[in-house]
Parts: structure tokens; sequence; C-alpha cells
């Protein structure tokens, strides 16, 4: 049987699971994210057990990582989940200590919604957004529609569906209104794993081939010149934004090898920028983290075109990497708030998120 953190306050340790792996695309950069986490969270304060989703989407207890801790070796950085075989309430059910979930699950499967609905179902706290929230940060185009709603400044876009409408017509308008060259994404998918940049017609048409193999909705975006601004969202009714950061690809554009293979890519935190826009960046985070009903985390990643619009939300994610160097920490760490503390943030939110939540009637 479950046993969810008690509604009355916190104890003083937590069973703190941390799942990660998954099926999607981005399974390495999950094994990497969590490898970090484990080894930073306060043990003082967490009884924490890892739990590996294998690329068949197996859920194992992953007993080297144990081992390791107990120990007080390093973490190996590519942690691949192998230990014994569970089911999935089953792998965050040890134990009399109450439980809080650490999802780490990039992409699909994971960060779409997925995993946080059976845990809403399952009365577990878990950090970061809840289903709503986290379906529609993971699904670029229905993002694009929710922040457009609220106001949100973003650049050009259309949308394809696979099968549906006609292909070639859509090519060709993509051509004429948002113009070569352009960007092309899968619409489910992060750590920019299937994103193309298509400088004409033929380069279109192999970018929406390769996005369709993610993905069965596709987004065609403007290339905007402008600056690469990140901002860190920390909160649930009242979100906190960090100073935000700049990315320096080092590859034409910041692509999933100029994040995770090649340590090209530079970061400049915090970001050179006049106060009035910072002020402005950050404000513009926490309205789309509010508008797109995120808890707990996220990052806001922006385009500021300095000489043209302005700020131009690219998009909102709900689990960012999680690495000491990633932009997510590395931002908070510039706003005065470490690595390890801001673990104990994420939960405690968590934690104060499933307290509000369980409060509400069932009757009618």
């Amino acid at each position: 049987m479950l046993t969810p953190a008690t509604t009355g306050g916190s104890p003083d340790r937590h069973r703190l699971v941390v799942l990660f792996g998954g099926v999607s695309a981005e399974h390495d950069v999950s094994c990497v994210t969590a490898a970090h986490v484990l080894a930073a969270a306060d043990r003082d304060r967490f009884d924490i057990v890892p739990i590996g989703i294998t690329r068949e989407g197996v859920w194992t207890r992953n007993d080297a990582a144990i081992a390791a801790m107990a120990e007080q070796r390093a973490l190996p950085d590519h942690l691949e989940p192998v230990g014994t075989a569970l089911q999935p309430l089953a792998a965050v059910s040890e134990g009399d200590l109450p439980v809080v979930v650490l999802p780490l699950l990039h992409g699909p499967h994971g960060e779409d919604g997925t995993v946080q609905g059976m845990l809403e179902l399952a009365g577990v706290p878990y950090v970061g957004s809840g289903v709503l929230s986290s379906a529609v940060c993971m699904d670029k185009a229905m993002a694009k529609v929710v922040t457009a709603q609220a106001g949100i400044p973003q650049c050009r876009w259309l949308e394809y569906r696979d099968g549906v409408g006609d292909r070639a017509e859509l090519e060709a308008r993509a051509i004429a209104e948002l113009r070569a060259p352009l960007f092309v994404k899968p619409a489910n998918l992060g750590s920019s794993v299937g994103i193309s940049k298509a400088h004409d017609a033929a380069e279109l048409t192999a970018a929406i081939d390769l996005a369709l193999t993610y993905d069965e909705v596709v987004v065609l975006e403007e290339a905007v010149t402008g600056r690469e601004i990140e901002v860190a969202v920390l909160g649930n009714e009242a979100p906190e934004a960090s100073l935000p950061g700049e990315v320096l690809p080092g590859a034409e554009f910041y692509d999933y090898a100029d994040k995770y293979l090649n340590g090209t890519a530079g970061l400049q935190i915090p970001a050179k920028l006049t106060d009035d826009e910072i002020a402005e960046v950050r404000a513009l985070a926490v309205s789309a983290f509010t508008a797109m009903r995120c808890s707990g985390m996220a990052r806001a990643d922006f385009f500021y075109e300095e000489d043209g619009r302005g700020w131009l939300l690219n998009e909102v994610n709900t689990i960012p990497g999680f690495t000491p160097s990633s932009m997510y920490p590395k931002m908070w760490e510039a706003t005065d708030l470490p690595y390890r503390d801001l673990i104990d943030r994420l939960v405690d939110l968590a934690l104060a998120r499933h307290r509000r939540r369980s409060g509400f009637s069932t009757s009618h």
C-alpha cells in the first residue's frame, strides 16, 4: 500500500523516489540528470530510492546506484537502469516513510502528464507540474495556442498534423509566410531532438519527414535573429523568477549535439541585460508559468530581438535539465539558491501542492 505524505505538515524524513530513464529519445539526458540529483540530495532528510525506467518501459529498482550511495562513491555520468524489475506503483510503495516522487523523465511518457496522472491516481505527491500543465507544455503547438490567448508575444508559426490537410499546400504556405530559413520541430519532444533548420523547400520537406518520425504533429517556426535568454521559475501559487541566463550556441543553432555532446555552447549567467530588460523578462517568465498552470518548477526560454519585437517566448519546459551545469540550477545559484537547497525547495513545494489538492471536497 502506498504511503503518501501526511496532510498536516511534513515529517523530518521522506522517501524521495527519483524516476529517471524512460522510453523517449531523451532517455540518456534523463539518466545524466538523475545521476547528479542522486549525488546531491540531502541524505539526512531523504531516504533516496532511484527507480530507472528502461528504454522498453520496464521499471527497475537501481541496485547499483543504491550501493554507490551507501558506500559514498561517485555515481557514473550515464546511469543505466538495471536491477530488480518492478510494477510501477510498487516502485514507490516500499517502507513506511511518506513518499515524494521526483520525476526526471524528459520527453514523452514522463514529462507529458502520463506519469503525473498515474501519481495523481495513487495519491502520491510529486515534484513539478500537474497533468494538464505537463501535457500542454510538452505539446509545442498547444502551448503556443495557450500563450497566444494569454497575450504573451511569440514568433510566427504554423502547425502540421500528419494526414490532416494538404501537406504540399502547408509547405508552400510556410515558405511564403514564415520564409526560409525556418525551424521544424516535433511537437512533443525536447532537448532539440528531431529539430531541423530548413533553408529551402527541399530541406523543409526533409525536415518535416524527420520530425514525423518522432511525433504526428509538427511545428514550423520562423527563424528569429535574436539572443537566446532563459529564466528559471520556482513556486506554486506565487512563483518567483531567477536572474536570466543567456545561451551562446556553438553551432548554427542550439541543437542536441551543441547541448550535450560537443560542449561548444556557452552560458552567460546572469545575462548581460539592463535592469529594465531583466525585470521585463522575469515578469514574462512568471506570466508564462502562470498561464500554463505550472507548479513547482519550469524554465521559460525566450528570444530577444533587441532592435525588433523585443521578447518572444520560445517554450516553457516543465522538467528542465537538472545537472549542476544545467541552466535551471545555475540560474538559481546565481540568484542565491544553491543546488541542494533547490532540491529541498522543490520537495517542499510538492508537499504543499499535495496538501492543498488533498483538501478539495469529493462529495456532491
